[in-house]
């Protein structure tokens, strides 16, 4: 059974709201059999509908129902429809930081952080819709005119992880309603609800049903592999665990779809001697402890030069200890907790490995034992090059720290690793922090800042950590196909 979306009297931090089942065409289908865990506390919030795969072609059903009226949609309509969404996320800020917080346990001041941040991939992609480029030049033979059109590349499977379940969604839906497309958009199971928040906000901004679908599942490969084997789709936007991305690849390979992967990441954090240690260590405690380090872009490996290493040391374990930790929705949280109880043994199972191979824990180092999945936040130095958290995204609240020598070898223990999403640089030397970032294989650096991320910049990393940009101008030309005319004028 299915019913029309509806603005909800009962406000949007209320988990039951979201659970209303699938979001298909504009309609909710009814549906149980995901439990959606509140990790603060590990009770349940909701019970929301797993997706079948005849719902996952429904859906495709709807989204090329959808197709032709969207793409032919003037882009100024477009961008009024996503900047009334960007609006609609600001009046309902609070209580969609609240749900976050609820869902994904992260305190609420990054929540709140995480709703402004995703809000205004709307409100640059309602912009940036009227602004794509065409080409109009003499082809050099002087036989033709080269006429150089963009069109919508089709139908998108957008798949978001539950880190920023907000600000991932956005960052793609953003940029694939400016082009024209029309997108099914497939949330991790631990954080859904997030997602039909949108999907009801964007119901009452304007988007048009079947535009924007949302599918909730405890099998996403199944799911996946039989939305990107329908030849109506066209185009595989992903943000999640390299592994993953592999698999995904692979599977689009077969029907050559167009892909966008943002990936893993281990980025390093490079402090010189001639840094202001002050700064140095505000910036180290953004990029390590935003959303307490369950971040794609956070800082794991701290390359501190010797003159300054034992100060940097002490400096963050005493920053680090002072955290508050607790319930993401408490008044004054600093730290919540992770994702899930497997998330807690990744990480104590990394620490204590380094530890036995030698590593000092100067603050932290254990899980917490009471209720919900907390982490102390940790900081650690002496650790070996060859421990297996030094090559490991870690997702969580722990800084290994590693003293260096020269400019050259902090390099080159920067670049050996088989991610290069983002990296950090502090140094009161411009023209060395410039230096050194030409010469780091990262596709985003940081310099003398710990936070990175603009809806206005492209983000996106090199060798595994992904394929392609999101966000920026660059961002809407991932959903675009180039079409070429040749003229004789």
């Amino acid at each position: 059974m299915t019913t029309d979306i509806l603005t909800p009297e009962a406000s949007y931090d209320t988990p039951a709201l979201h659970a209303e089942g699938l979001y298909i065409g504009g309609h909710w289908q009814a549906g149980t059999g995901i439990p959606v865990v509140n990790p603060s506390t590990g009770e349940t919030l909701a019970e929301i509908a797993d997706a079948s795969v005849e719902d996952a072609l429904r859906a495709v059903d709807a989204a090329d129902e959808a197709a032709t009226e969207w793409r032919t949609t003037p882009a100024r309509q477009r961008a009024e429809i996503l900047r009334r969404w960007f609006q609609l996320m600001t009046e309902h800020a609070e209580e969609l930081a609240r749900l976050i917080s609820l869902e994904n346990g992260k305190a609420l001041s990054d929540a709140r952080g995480e709703v402004s941040y995703a809000a205004e991939f709307f409100r640059w992609y309602a912009e940036e819709a009227v602004r794509i480029a065409g080409e109009f030049r003499h082809s050099p033979s002087g036989a033709n005119r080269i006429l150089v059109d963009h069109e919508p590349i089709g139908i998108a499977l957008l798949i978001t992880p539950w880190n920023f379940p907000a600000a991932m969604a956005t960052r793609k839906i953003g940029p694939a309603l400016a082009a024209g497309c029309t997108v099914i958009l497939k949330p991790a199971a631990e954080t859904p609800l997030t997602a039909f928040a949108l999907a009801r906000l964007g119901a009452e901004a304007g988007v048009p049903p079947g535009v924007v679908n949302v599918l909730s599942t405890s099998r996403p490969a199944d799911i996946t592999n039989a939305i990107l084997t329908d030849p109506r789709v066209r185009k595989l936007s992903f943000t999640g665990s390299t592994n993953v991305g592999r698999q995904l690849l692979a599977e689009a390979a077969k029907s050559v779809l167009s892909c966008s992967m943002e990936l893993g990441g281990n980025a390093p954090f490079i402090v010189f001697d001639d840094a202001d240690l002050d700064s140095a260590l505000e910036g180290a405690m953004i990029a390590k402890m935003r959303n307490a380090g369950e971040a794609c872009t956070a800082a794991n490996r701290f390359y501190v030069q010797s003159g300054i290493h034992d100060q940097f040391v002490a400096g963050l374990a005493q920053r680090m200890s002072a955290l508050k930790i607790g319930p993401g929705t408490e008044a004054g949280v600093q730290v919540g907790p992770m994702i899930s109880s497997a998330a807690i043994e990744k990480i104590d199972r990394l620490v204590q490995g380094a530890v036995a191979q030698g590593a000092r824990v100067h603050t932290g180092g254990r899980p917490l034992p009471d209720v919900g999945y907390f982490y102390q936040p940790t900081v650690m130095d002496n650790v070996p090059m060859d421990a297996e958290i030094a090559a490991t995204e870690i997702f969580g609240p722990v800084a290994c720290i590693y003293r260096f020598e020269s400019e050259q070898d902090a390099i080159t223990a920067a670049n050996n690793t088989e991610y290069g999403l983002a990296a950090y640089i502090y140094s009161q030397d411009l023209t060395r922090a410039m230096r050194v970032g030409k010469q780091l294989e990262s596709g985003m650096i940081a310099i003398n800042r710990g936070l990175m991320s603009d809806p206005a910049a492209p983000f996106g990393g090199v060798k595994q950590s992904g394929i392609g940009r999101e966000g920026g101008v660059t961002g809407i030309l991932e959903f675009v196909e180039p079409k070429y005319y040749a003229l004789s004028i």
